[in-house]
């Protein structure tokens, strides 16, 4: 059961733009912003890290916002929330090892070897990069752009690059590894 609930909350965080998107003309904001509170309330709940809490605290202030003014352009945020929360939680591990892609890769090979740590400092620093670029693009389609272009960039293209991402660093990875002998 709980592995259903977490892939609901999954699914639903993906969709979010979609939904908000769809909603915008249809509903007024301060309702929507009730599905973003109970999205970010039940990914804290189901995760239960420490960093799913504290983005639905910031979660809880643009539904806030939202409600009071009756405004969509918080409910719009909520995708830069995302980013820079992620991008916290990486830079965090950053400055206090292990980084977070060598969690991920000691989870698979709990020794890691000298050039391992330094290759997954190197991609923390690579996301950290992606989330900083990632939020100031979702702010600014939050800002300065339509909500069918919001709607595209922060539920589809950005998903796309974090994608390409992913398998770029896969095919890199690769490649490091058979340099120094290991694969």
């Amino acid at each position: 059961m709980r592995v259903l609930r977490t892939g609901l909350i999954w699914l639903l965080t993906l969709l979010y733009p979609l939904v908000i998107y769809l909603g915008i003309g249809k509903f007024e904001p301060r309702w929507l912003a009730l599905f973003l509170l109970i999205l970010a309330g039940g990914r804290a709940l189901v995760s239960r890290d420490r960093i799913w809490q504290v983005a639905a605290a910031g979660a809880a202030v643009l539904v806030v916002f939202s409600f009071l003014a009756n405004h969509a352009l918080p409910l719009k945020l909520y995708p830069v929330l995302v980013s820079l929360v992620m991008l916290a939680l990486f830079a965090y591990s950053l400055l206090f090892p292990p980084s977070v892609i060598e969690r991920l890769a000691r989870l698979r090979d709990p020794q890691l070897p000298a050039f391992a740590i330094a290759y997954t400092r190197r991609v923390t620093q690579v996301w950290c990069v992606f989330f900083l670029i990632n939020a100031a693009i979702g702010l600014g389609t939050a800002l300065y752009a339509s909500d069918g272009v919001w709607a595209l960039y922060n539920g589809f293209i950005a998903y796309v690059l974090m994608g390409l991402l992913f398998v770029g660093e896969w095919l890199v990875r690769r490649r490091v590894r058979r340099a120094a002998g290991h694969g």
